[in-house]
């Protein structure tokens, strides 16, 4: 290297012993910091400049000379071992974010496309009824594969991480709202075969259309979807359990034909999407967006096609059918709300539990008091559900996220410190590296 050659240095040393002194040491001096000045001035980003290219300044001098090399030579070989950043993502294609975009829109405005199907099947119920009982099974199924599609198993293991608060909105949903149903029902003098559907409604599972308003809600979703989980697996054995122990004496009930439709339109077909998930994620990585799609024109055809099918009952039944239906998610809601905060629960998770109790899977339960109930009637309350349970539901959820969250400010600002102090901590990591 440059820094290392020694130029020769001629000693004028004739005069006085002192003058010969002065200058060994000014030649000695321009020696010892000559390296130095080569090694501030290169272009390189580091050197290792060898020893014995150093002039000799005592065996202490050659130590600190090679500690200061070695460190040099480490401090060269972590720079190496940095890795490149790794490129940036490339943006997604317009066609993608405008698709994405329609998709939440579409999803978004459900309550919407709810009134709009059930007012058409209402008043032109030609519009949906080519829709055949059968086919409206399969048109379900393929609502609950697509919500199967967005599942892992460990969607299934988080229940049992909250027992406590999902076990309070299981007993909202298996309890309260059959007893609410039943006793809503008895007051306003609906008829045996009404009571019944009413209370078909009331004991099943939890509706997906939940997850959604628990978000606009600014409610908790996650546990909004381990409730959705436990209730839809448990409407397995929950729901024909209380139509023949509540109904058995008021209605013929086919209480093994509502176990096996069960076990066809619900859990089959989450299964099914389950394991396809396991098997192929890219796949349903890649189809996931249009699920909730799937979902909403899912919903469409199913509120037409039930209330279409008994539209001439519906208005004949009369407002009482209609006020025991809003009675019944609207108070449903309320007792939900109220339950969890006996029980010390937050504001979020609060209304979550409320948004569960009230929005019911209406559209299955039409299903199963279509198939297994001997009265025709029974299927008018849950048609009429499926349009106020939408209602309702969306109604607290537009009202809640007007309402701030007691504490959420607070939260948002740890959050964000804590934010701070991890980039922090990152930034002193990376320079002492």
């Amino acid at each position: 290297m440059a820094a290392c050659v020694r130029a020769p240095v001629r000693l004028h040393t004739r005069g006085s012993p002192a003058r010969g002194a002065r200058a060994r040491k000014g030649a000695f001096v321009a020696h010892a910091t000559a390296p130095q000045q080569a090694r501030t001035s290169a272009p390189l980003p580091y050197a290792s400049p060898s020893v014995d290219c150093l002039p000799s300044a005592g065996a202490a001098g050659r130590a600190h000379a090679r500690a200061q090399a070695r460190e040099m030579r480490l401090h060269a070989m972590d720079a190496s071992a940095v890795p490149a950043p790794e490129p940036a993502e490339a943006p997604a294609a317009d066609g993608e974010s405008l698709f994405e975009k329609a998709s939440n829109v579409i999803t978004n405005l459900f309550p919407i496309w709810t009134v709009l199907a059930a007012g058409v099947g209402l008043y032109q119920p030609a519009t949906f009824t080519w829709l055949s009982t059968s086919a409206f099974t399969y048109v379900l199924a393929a609502l609950m594969f697509s919500m199967g599609l967005t599942m892992t198993v460990d969607d299934f293991k988080r229940v049992f991480t909250r027992p406590k608060v999902v076990a309070i909105g299981f007993v909202a949903c298996y309890v309260l709202m059959p007893a609410l149903a039943f006793g809503i029902g008895k007051a306003l003098g609906l008829t045996d075969a009404l009571l019944a559907g009413l209370v078909v409604v009331g004991a099943i599972n939890g509706g997906q259309a939940s997850n959604l308003c628990t978000y606009i809600a600014k409610g908790d979703v996650a546990l909004s979807v381990l409730m959705t989980t436990s209730t839809t697996i448990g409407c397995i054995f929950m729901t024909p359990l209380i139509s023949k122990l509540v109904l058995g004496a008021v209605v013929p009930v086919d209480a093994v034909g509502i176990a096996m439709d069960t076990i066809k339109v619900v859990l089959a077909p989450i299964m099914a999407g389950l394991a396809l998930n396991s098997t192929v994620p890219k796949f349903c990585r890649a189809v996931e967006p249009i699920c909730p799609v799937i979902g909403v024109f899912a919903t469409i055809v199913l509120v037409g096609a039930s209330v279409a099918k008994c539209s001439a009952d519906i208005l004949a039944a009369g407002m009482a059918l209609q006020a025991a239906c809003i009675l019944l998610h609207a108070v449903g809601g309320v007792a939900g709300y109220w339950f969890n905060r006996a029980f010390g629960y937050d504001e979020t998770t609060c209304r979550t539990t409320a948004i569960e109790t009230s929005m019911k899977s209406s559209a299955f339960g039409f299903v199963l008091a279509a198939n297994h109930f001997g009265a025709y009637l029974v299927r008018v309350p849950p048609a009429v559900s499926v349009v106020w349970m939408a209602v309702i539901g969306s109604t607290m959820a537009v009202l809640w996220r007007g309402i701030p969250v007691p504490g959420e400010e607070g939260k948002e600002a740890e959050r964000q410190e804590r934010a701070r102090e991890r980039r922090g901590s990152e930034a002193e990591r990376q320079e002492r590296a």
